[in-house]
């Protein structure tokens, strides 16, 4: 059949929020036209009720809302105090904003390689990176799947280093039974419409057992101040609104089923492309949940594969087609190709296909049968 026709009688969404909107379209009315009847948009009872709630789900103390993600991994690493001339330590296979949260309190990104079969930050290169400026290391739990954490939180109390976890993409997940977010210093989450957990617009929230981190958070989310008209301390504007909360205490009700409902197609996908030698399915690493974020295989010819793919009617998404420590804005720290070949090889081979709780079954059949013919072609 003529691929057009294909592509025009078979096309699947990458992601099908409207399908996910269908399911819970009244409560999140009711839960907006509640917002709008009580005229309180910023910092009130949503927020409030939303940071318990999230604070409670992922097993920590404390949770504080704030305006997107990248915005949490600033005002975390600035709780900290990470500052000019400090170093962080972070992966360079992630979304921008990890290292660029640092580099905008003036601090240093030192980039590490990742674990092949994981993409996550490979733990056993951490050690060698660590100098009399490193003051933190930030773990991404990237595409859903928990870091190895046991190794950096031991690394971090030898070393006396902060762990800001990069949770943008796993909230839900597991490491050994604990929440992915509550293990180290802090741990930061997006809200980003098309995370698991996502909002109508941006959001994010912080969330730590320490009660001094959290008083600092409050602070520094709202001018540097402690109470009103009276700033302490540089600080930003960044709060969740009302609105945003109140859509996320609904969706927040569903987490768990989603989840269960990514790992469930995550699993068809495994049976149908397991057998195929041209593709290599994500690794489960066995030590807790990935809620599968993305379901990101490795293949060859990547983009000649993700066009064919697109006249069929199949999406798919390249996160991410270069590393950081290769971007031009840290061209002036001097890294070179090569440097990270892990990362590097990933850049070139990762593609992410469709994944969410509303695909059928019928539809990753097709998915996986396109994406055989495809690369056998």
């Amino acid at each position: 059949m003529n691929p057009v026709i294909l592509q025009r009688e078979k096309a699947i969404p990458m992601l099908d929020l409207a399908a996910q909107y269908r399911t819970i379209e009244k409560e999140i009315k009711a839960a907006i036209d509640q917002v709008l009847e009580s005229q309180h948009f910023i910092l009130g009872p949503q927020v409030t009720a939303l940071e318990n709630e999230v604070g409670e789900y992922c097993g920590t103390r404390f949770a504080v809302g704030v305006a997107s993600g990248t915005d949490a991994l600033i005002l975390a690493l600035s709780a900290l105090g990470i500052g000019a001339g400090d170093e962080v330590i972070v992966p360079s296979f992630s979304f921008i904003a990890t290292a660029d949260s640092v580099s905008l309190l003036h601090a240093i990104p030192v980039f590490v390689d990742i674990d092949p079969e994981t993409f996550c930050i490979d733990v056993a290169q951490l050690e060698a990176k660590i100098t009399d400026r490193t003051r933190a290391i930030i773990p991404v739990h990237l595409y859903g799947q928990s870091v190895d954490m046991d190794p950096i939180l031991d690394l971090a109390r030898r070393y006396k280093l902060a762990v800001v976890e990069d949770n943008a993409q796993a909230i839900s997940a597991t490491y050994k039974g604990t929440k992915t977010g509550s293990m180290g210093d802090i741990g930061c989450i997006s809200f980003f419409p098309s995370k698991n957990l996502g909002a109508y617009g941006d959001g994010g929230m912080i969330v730590t057992n320490s009660e001094e981190v959290y008083r600092h958070l409050r602070s520094l989310r709202a001018h540097g101040a402690t109470k009103k008209y009276f700033s302490v301390e540089q600080g930003w504007n960044s709060r969740l609104d009302e609105l945003q909360a109140a859509i996320l205490r609904v969706k927040l009700r569903y987490l768990d089923i989603w989840s269960e409902g990514r790992r469930s197609r995550a699993d068809l996908y495994d049976r149908l492309l397991g057998e195929i030698p041209e593709v290599s399915t994500p690794k489960r690493t066995g030590w807790g949940n990935h809620v599968f974020h993305q379901y990101t295989v490795r293949v060859q010819n990547r983009d000649a594969i993700a066009k064919a793919l697109l006249e069929r009617g199949v999406p798919s998404m390249v996160y991410y087609p270069v590393p950081i420590h290769l971007q031009p804005m840290y061209a002036s720290l001097a890294y070179n190709a090569g440097d990270l070949p892990e990362c590097e090889k990933a850049c070139a081979e990762v593609l992410s296909l469709p994944i969410y709780p509303e695909l059928t079954n019928e539809q990753i059949e097709y998915v996986a049968r396109m994406l055989a013919e495809v690369v056998r072609s």
